[in-house]
């Protein structure tokens, strides 16, 4: 596996799970992350060992978010037949997606800010595994999926489930409050096909295992997803799918929730409260 990532001060790296090197050391002809998504879709990212530079650990660097501007923002509700169940939803039969604007995303740490109470008092976590796409597409099928995916990374999708409970057409709303998507360090890039289905994901709140489940139970399987909406809209280089949790839990200042996606990545973020 090969990681794509930038330090907070916006450094573009490349890593392996030895440690990280300038992306420019393994890829002088580019700049940004950006620019290597069509790279790592295609199979062509260099290796680490190529660089003619020595490795820096992760535990000596200090992440933001992957891309410093990633492109639409989609996340997909009820993926996990489970999670359906929680809520007192139907499974639904095509993927129920909706989008976050850009502002809810916070990189690496967060925190997560939760809103003043008047408008939300029950907020929930969800580990989630995200989808990058590498390339510009159209129109792809479920079974080339993997040719226009650069990679993948954990998120923590945020709601705010009592608007969501008032009425479902506020889906968009709960889920767009500034900081409502933390975003993992690094999008892992894996070394020819992978195989997602025995992947868990995870959501921890304060240690202790909140919800978790395998890839295998989603209705809509990663390549789904995107096939799905390339047949809606032009995708492009950074595009974000995440692809569902398989459980919510609530938050509130003071809590640490952790997202855990095997063989991905982790990300954690702190809750801070703007209660009034």
């Amino acid at each position: 596996m090969k990681y794509l990532a930038r330090t907070a001060a916006g450094r573009p790296l490349l890593g392996d799970d030895e440690g990280y090197v300038p992306l420019a050391a393994a890829e002088p002809a580019v700049e940004t992350v950006r620019d290597a998504l069509p790279l790592a879709a295609a199979g062509d990212l260099a290796s680490v060992d190529d660089a003619p530079a020595d490795r820096v650990p992760a535990a000596d660097l200090t992440f933001g978010p992957p891309l410093e501007r990633f492109g639409k923002l989609w996340g997909i509700g009820l993926n996990y037949a489970d999670h359906a169940g929680d809520l007192d939803e139907d499974r639904p039969e095509e993927p129920a997606s909706f989008t976050k604007p850009s502002t809810a995303l916070t990189g690496p740490g967060g925190p997560i800010r939760l809103p003043p109470s008047e408008q939300s008092e029950r907020v929930t976590a969800e580990a989630e595994l995200a989808v990058v796409t590498g390339r510009e597409c159209r129109s792809v099928a479920t079974a080339d999926a993997a040719d226009v995916v650069a990679g993948y990374l954990p998120v923590i999708d945020v709601t705010a489930e009592d608007v969501l409970r008032r009425n479902p057409r506020f889906l968009t709303r709960a889920k767009s409050y500034d900081t409502f998507l933390v975003v993992g360090p690094a999008i892992a890039v894996p070394d020819g096909d992978i195989d997602l289905s025995d992947v868990t994901v995870t959501t921890r709140v304060n240690g202790e295992i909140a919800a978790e489940n395998e890839v295998r139970n989603m209705l809509f399987p990663p390549a789904e997803i995107v096939s799905f909406h390339s047949e809606v809209m032009t995708l492009r280089p950074g595009d974000l799918f995440s692809t569902g949790t398989p459980g919510a839990e609530p938050i509130e200042p003071g809590d640490e929730v952790r997202a855990t996606v095997e063989s991905i990545g982790s990300v954690s973020a702190s809750v801070t409260g703007h209660r009034s």
